[in-house]
């Protein structure tokens, strides 16, 4: 039996490793730190609870799909539900809108509160839809890389409509010619945070991410986000996938530019296939430091990081939903500050999550567990200390003005993650929650390959081809698969 290793115990890493033994290979994941789930972790403290990474769940059938590949169904070991609301938003001028997972509610609802034309608002929507038909095939369940893919006939229907994908006009220009309402665009321009890019420079193409909260709908883990990592780690050691703990990988072993196995801190492996879920720049630099890098790809730009508060709040909200965004008054400078100058905004637009609104014991009763986060430069050696403080005061601020409270006297508890931390505790280069990013016509789609040069070596994860979030590395898992011969 052929025996692959994977390296990294993301939620990539794992799906891949499920993926390949179902294959028919012998799977070993080696994970350097004491828990599986990489950028999905749990924290506890003071009677709170809270899932530390990714907090949007999305495309659950790609979950479901890893079961049924295995022969189990997925109700008996992950339990979700739907979200009737996808996100409740404020601005400071007292404006609030709920925007309801239902469609026909969702644009009856924008057109009364922003006054825009129903017509308008159904042909964006559906544009939207398409673009994700045209470009799931092509970019996103296949590797861009194998030439022979270009000439599939759902490839070349793609390029033929290219023109309809809006890839030479920026999200904002795209958006702010489709709505008349500056809010409206604010809040559609927000989703190209999603794959941490900016609205002012990636291309119109990303119109398509909010299709996949209209069309496949927003769901939350009954028992909260690293539910789905625990699942999936289950169900890999129920298939008889081996998982070695506190196990660093220090050096991948090669022969002739063939993988022959792996190196850690504890001993050498001998192997055929070798998967990494590591952040690709860190696998050049300290895996194959010896292999030529590919210095176009690893130099783009990077996406941008987060700052995140933990706080648990001695009060419950109701006005507040699982999702919540306070937005900034100037967006445009918002980004600006992010990209161009590596720096925070005075004012910052607020993501506000809250686990307890769908798990109660995620806080104990009369009180909130508050995932606070703003959106964050990557780490270039900015004094980090000074930014954290100066981000608290200008977070505080925008939420008493929209709640009508002293959020700081509600505060009793505390643990703060910053782009530093995120680099040291997931191996995410500079802090970049989704490695490279969008904000460029092409970057999106020739982001690095799933495999190089080297025989037998591949790439899974958000920092590789299709991209970064839950669904897209799910998806950089089946790709690998698909490379990998049995």
């Amino acid at each position: 039996m052929k025996q692959a290793f994977v390296i990294g115990s993301g939620i990539a890493g794992i799906a891949t490793s499920i993926r390949l033994k179902q294959k028919g290979y012998a799977v070993t994941v080696f994970e350097a730190s004491s828990a599986v789930g990489g950028k999905l972790g749990v924290l506890k403290k003071q009677g709170f609870r809270w899932d530390t990474g990714p907090s949007l769940f999305t495309m659950p059938h790609l979950i479901e799909e890893l079961f049924e590949l295995c022969g189990e169904k997925l109700e008996d070991h992950f339990c979700y539900k739907k979200k009737e609301k996808i996100c409740n938003y404020f601005w400071e001028d007292g404006t609030t809108f709920s925007a309801s997972a239902e469609e026909e509610c969702f644009v009856n609802d924008l057109v009364e509160s922003f006054g825009e034309d129903e017509k308008l608002v159904r042909a964006y929507l559906k544009k939207n839809k398409t673009k994700y038909e045209l470009t799931e095939p092509v970019f996103l369940d296949q590797s861009l890389h194998v030439f022979g893919n270009y000439f599939k006939s759902k490839t070349l229907k793609a390029f033929l409509k290219s023109s309809s994908l809006d890839l030479f006009k920026s999200l904002n220009q795209l958006n702010s010619t489709s709505f008349k309402n500056n809010k409206t665009v604010q809040l559609f321009n927000r989703f190209a945070t999603y794959n941490g890019s900016s609205p002012y420079k990636t291309p119109g193409i990303m119109s398509m991410i909010p299709s996949l909260e209209m069309n496949y709908g927003t769901y939350f883990p009954l028992k909260g986000m690293y539910s789905i990592v625990e699942s999936l780690y289950e169900l890999a050691k129920r298939q008889g996938v081996m998982f070695f703990l506190n196990e660093k990988v220090e050096s991948i072993a090669l022969s002739d530019n063939v993988v022959n196995g792996i190196k850690t801190n504890k001993k050498y492996y001998e192997g055929d296939v070798v998967v990494s879920n590591m952040d690709v720049h860190y696998t050049y630099e300290e895996l194959i430091s010896s292999y030529s890098k590919p210095k176009r790809i690893l130099n783009q730009e990077h996406s941008s990081s987060a700052l995140i508060f933990y706080w648990g709040i001695n009060k419950v909200f109701p006005q507040l939903e699982l999702h919540n965004v306070f937005f900034s008054n100037n967006y445009e400078r918002e980004f600006s500050h992010l990209f161009d100058e590596k720096d925070l905004s005075d004012d910052l637009t607020v993501y506000l999550n809250i686990s307890a609104k769908e798990k109660a014991d995620d806080s104990p009763e009369g009180m909130e567990n508050w995932f606070v986060m703003v959106n964050a430069p990557a780490n270039y050696d900015q004094d980090w200390d000074s930014l954290i403080l100066k981000a608290k005061k200008n977070i505080l601020k925008k939420l008493n003005n929209c709640l009508g409270e002293n959020i700081e006297e509600l505060i009793v508890s505390e643990e703060i993650l910053d782009p530093i931390r995120i680099d040291e505790q997931t191996k995410s280069y500079r802090g970049s929650l989704y490695g490279n990013s969008s904000n460029s016509k092409l970057a999106a789609f020739f982001r690095h390959p799933n495999f190089n040069g080297i025989k037998n070596l591949y790439f899974c994860g958000g920092s590789v081809h299709p991209g970064g979030g839950i669904p897209l590395s799910l998806k950089s898992a089946k790709i690998v698969s698909d490379l990998i011969s049995s």
